[in-house]
């Protein structure tokens, strides 16, 4: 498995068509091509494509802002609600990697 920097991971944001479309969920970085047309600029979940969007997961926000691996400060209701949308990323999607800080 690769580790990606943030760096990295934002080259795959879905403006390129002739790569894949990852994010990452409390560091771990899925593969969501097969859904590209959901996190392409200007559609619903673009805000969270080539980016760690744990703490916007875990808030229910599209702010891009929200899109950042710090969860601190987070309610325990919060960090439930991100735990269950990495399992949601876990059963969907390819794991490629691990973000590195």
């Amino acid at each position: 498995m690769k580790d990606f920097t943030p760096e990295e991971l934002s080259k795959y944001n879905g403006t390129n068509p002739e790569l894949p479309v990852y994010l990452a969920v409390k560091g771990t970085i899925f593969d969501v091509s097969s859904a590209r047309e959901m996190y392409q600029p200007g559609k619903g979940y673009s805000v969270f494509a080539g980016k760690d969007a744990s703490r916007a997961l875990g808030k229910s926000s599209l702010k891009p802002e929200d899109c950042v691996p710090d969860t601190t400060g987070m309610t325990q209701e919060e960090l439930q609600t991100l735990d269950k949308w990495y399992a949601h990323y876990e059963k969907k999607y390819p794991i490629v990697g691990r973000l590195s800080q």
